[in-house]
């Protein structure tokens, strides 16, 4: 009999594995993508089993969860407002405030955008307003902060700051893009950058070590990989993508990729693939795929207007064995969930009715989350759509947040609840 539990519980192992960090945004490897398997993927109308739901405050941020922690960032009345909950319960174990004005140009959200990120022992936030800030994760003590909009005189943008910073070894990447002093404001569609596009500060201290760029800031985040032994980095801008040296800031190149709209905005952080790069916005260009190298690139293509394979509106796509997918269309009644195919554009398939929606990849399945609050489960190949699984909502709209796995657990924010549901199966 002992010998049958023990033989159990190896293939047990085996055929399961959790991760226990989901530490910045789309996760472990930036690219939505979750490396845990043996999860239960089917459930029904009323979702996966709940775990635990906290009140949430006002934003757009998914949460980070590192070392059983689990980090929120929202404003609540006139703070904005990082937390420390414990992952396993929701239970609020230090907050960090800090008082913010800020209105938005379009009366949406007056909470963040952009994800904490966790360090080894610091995390750090980026707020709407522009506050860069540095805490420990053990007390949520301050430990720096710096006003990115005062240091660098950057314009508020139609919805304020929407990036989130990256860790490359001892630099935090930032996205600021801030403009000569007295500018105009950006709706006059002349105002100008002042080359602080990125901005590398040492993670430690706060301390500078470069700023690049002659680029307005976008909603998209800094992408770092390496290709052919090399570190690249990845900004797609307001107006471009730009390639550069993590290390040094040293620009590879710049490929101006901009729609005419002057409320035009590129949210998408770029796919990258190997040497290959694709961006994507839903504002009139739709999607281009770059091949990179020292110094420069080559297109490979790029979509018409009236014929687009690609158009995200702020989702990150998700590639797998040479197909895309995530959601394309910019307003809730054409958008589409869709698989295409990285090289050619090809489009595989398009399912319709989930509204704009996020989603990761886990086991070989998208867990998609609409922005009214239903969750799917979708068996996705290059050669089908299979719905698993589709739930009543769950969470109130707008759910723009991207879902979140980490350690067996999905975690989905709504407009005004965060809440934690379980995907391990039963023991």
């Amino acid at each position: 009999m002992k010998k049958v539990i023990v033989t159990a519980v190896l293939l047990l192992s085996l055929s399961t594995a959790f991760a226990a960090d989901w530490a910045s945004f789309l996760g472990p490897h930036g690219d939505g993508s979750s490396a845990e398997s043996g999860l239960k993927l089917s459930w029904g109308e009323a979702g996966p089993p709940l775990v635990w739901e906290q009140p949430i405050g006002e934003g757009y941020t998914a949460p980070a969860i590192a070392d059983g922690k689990l980090y929120a960032f929202d404003r609540w009345g006139d703070q904005a407002r990082l937390t420390c909950r414990d992952a396993s319960t929701g239970d609020e174990i230090w907050r960090s405030e800090y008082a913010t004005d800020y209105e938005d140009l379009y009366d949406f959200s007056v909470g963040p955008r952009g994800a904490p990120v966790v360090d080894g022992d610091r995390v750090y936030t980026y707020g709407v307003e522009g506050k860069l800030r540095c805490h420990q994760t053990k007390d949520g003590k301050l430990l720096w902060e710096i006003d990115t909009v005062a240091r660098y005189g950057v314009v508020q943008n139609f919805f304020g700051v929407g990036s989130t910073p990256l860790i490359e070894g001892d630099l935090l990447l930032v996205m600021v893009g801030g403009s000569p002093k007295e500018s105009p404001k950006i709706h006059s569609g002349e105002l100008q950058p002042n080359g602080s596009a990125l901005v590398a500060f040492e993670k430690r201290s706060g301390k500078v070590r470069y700023q690049v760029g002659d680029e307005l800031a976008s909603y998209a985040s800094p992408v770092v990989t390496t290709i052919k032994g090399r570190r690249w980095g990845f900004l797609f801008a307001r107006g471009g993508l730009l390639g550069f040296e993590p290390s040094s800031g040293k620009i590879d190149f710049h490929f101006p990729w901009r729609a005419k709209k002057l409320e035009s905005v590129n949210a998408a952080n770029p796919v990258v693939v190997g040497d290959l790069v694709m961006i994507t916005e839903s504002y009139g260009k739709g999607s281009a795929l770059l091949r990179v190298k020292p110094g420069g690139y080559e297109l490979l293509r790029q979509d018409g207007r009236r014929d687009q394979s690609f158009a995200s509106h702020w989702a990150t796509p998700i590639h797998r064995d040479g197909v895309v997918y995530g959601c394309s269309g910019q307003s809730s009644g054409d958008a589409t969930l869709r698989a295409i195919d990285l090289l050619s554009g090809e489009l595989h398939w398009s399912q319709p009715g989930m509204g704009r929606s996020t989603s990761v990849w886990v086991d070989g399945h998208l867990v998609v989350l609409g922005e009214r609050g239903k969750l799917y489960s979708v068996k996705a190949t290059k050669a089908s759509y299979q719905l698993v699984s589709e739930s009543d909502s769950l969470v109130d709209y707008p759910a723009w947040s991207a879902p979140v796995i980490a350690d067996g657990r999905l975690y989905i924010r709504g407009k005004k609840a965060l809440k934690s549901y379980e995907l391990k199966p039963p023991q």
